[in-house]
């Protein structure tokens, strides 16, 4: 078990390192002067040349490459990104800032996702009706088909500007918060539900559920009670791995309906070419995404029997 524990968190800390290095390659080492990047290219040519060296040596662009991995590395290891171009914040501080509102738009998104998708999975499996069981089957592909921007602009021409149910845009209480979650979750719902109604169809026809048949149990309760912790273990991973998709929508959300949060900050980041501000916010992605994928490896053996046995008896996952 402590092999297994130490791998995956080893695992977690190589994600975080090869984002930081991939990011700085990209963003520090390709282009031919980082400099020119910080600065508004239509003025760049009208920019003295003491003004731009003095960037250089401010940012540490006049030293070696190799020291200035090593010098940003270790800034970032304490959370120092920098300070914004446009803003003069710190990075971190920026972040921290829209982090919360984009968490809570991410988690209330998965949680109903997840409902979104066990309801689709328990329905196609519980009914008996054929016609009914493929029209739930289907959903799953066509929520998955369904661009984000897409789903944003028809939740808000149906439910904000038809029906005036609720407020179009803004970051301004628990109704400013239904559709975004709606439009976001609607792309996450479907993968995840159709590993389900799989994993819900896979163990119906186990061993246990025959036994479970013969002692006279109905339909329902073998699904709630025998089914459901089985066939919903593969769910509790793609959830972690589609964590990466409630970020990239995300952008997008935040964008239609004008809400704070990385996203959005992401967007104007790029726009404006805010080196620093992208370095750490692709950084800070790539810890949540591998912290959320860690918790999910630590969390799978003590749900599944059959792995902590595994890994008790020095087998490797």
């Amino acid at each position: 078990m402590l092999r297994y524990v130490a791998l995956k968190v080893g695992r977690a800390l190589f994600v975080v390192w090869a984002a930081f290095t991939v990011t700085f390659v990209l963003l520090f080492v390709l282009p031919a002067n980082p400099v020119d990047l910080l600065f508004d290219p239509a003025e760049i040519n009208a920019i003295p040349d003491e003004v731009k060296a003095q960037v250089a040596a401010n940012y540490g662009f006049n030293k070696p490459v190799a020291l200035q991995y090593l010098d940003r590395f270790g800034h970032a290891l304490i959370g120092d990104f920098g300070n914004s171009v446009q803003s003069g914040k710190p990075v971190t501080h920026a972040i921290l800032e829209v982090l919360p509102s984009t968490l809570v738009l991410a988690s209330g998104a998965l949680v109903l996702a997840v409902l979104i998708a066990f309801g689709i999975a328990l329905v196609a499996t519980a009914t008996r009706r054929p016609w009914l069981r493929n029209l739930v089957e289907a959903l799953p592909s066509g929520a998955v088909s369904v661009p984000v921007f897409l789903s944003g602009i028809l939740v808000l021409q149906i439910f904000s500007f038809r029906l005036g149910w609720f407020p179009s845009f803004g970051d301004d209480g628990v109704k400013s918060l239904i559709l975004p979650l709606i439009t976001l979750a609607i792309p996450v719902a479907g993968p995840i539900a159709q590993l389900l109604v799989r994993s819900f169809g896979t163990e119906l026809h186990s061993g246990y559920v025959t036994t479970s048949w013969a002692k006279g149990a109905t339909r329902g309760s073998i699904l709630v009670r025998d089914v459901f912790r089985n066939a919903s273990l593969p769910a509790l991973t793609i959830a972690g791995v589609t964590f990466g998709n409630l970020i990239a929508g995300s952008v997008i959300t935040e964008t239609v309906f004008a809400r704070k949060g990385i996203g959005r900050m992401t967007q104007t980041a790029i726009n404006t070419l805010d080196v620093p501000l992208v370095a750490g916010i692709v950084v800070l992605v790539a810890a949540s995404f591998a912290l959320i994928n860690l918790v999910v490896d630590l969390i799978y053996p003590v749900l599944d029997p059959r792995l902590r046995a595994t890994l008790t008896t020095g087998g490797t996952a």
